[in-house]
């Protein structure tokens, strides 16, 4: 089966592309090579150097397993921590009852 790639968004590529800079930058200020981080991620030095660029094809885990190597797992938790926007929406489509339901009768 062919893998179909998908185009990703223009801001979302921005992101990517500052993501893995930051992830690169975090491994050369603790002066771990490519291949240290990718022995102990359990990953390839090619996947790493994606990851260091922002490459959207490669899997969340392996992003997760450099974090982890890094010290920097719990970045992963503010991900949407505070998700302003959703609860925004959520707090709009809340509808208050003005009265309680009718009760039903009970059956004898």
């Amino acid at each position: 089966m062919k893998k179909i790639k998908r185009p990703i968004f223009p801001k979302a590529k921005i992101v990517l592309d500052i993501f893995g800079e930051n992830i690169k930058l975090a491994r050369l200020r603790r002066k771990f090579s490519t291949k240290q981080v990718s022995e102990r991620a359990g990953i390839g030095e090619s996947t790493l150097l994606k990851i260091e660029k922002g490459d959207e094809s490669v899997a969340m885990g392996s992003y997760f397993r450099v974090l982890f190597v890094l010290g920097l797992y719990e970045d992963f938790l503010l991900v949407a921590k505070d998700d302003e926007l959703g609860r925004k929406l959520q707090d709009i489509g809340m509808v208050t009852k003005k009265r309680a339901p009718k009760r039903m009768p009970k059956d004898k």
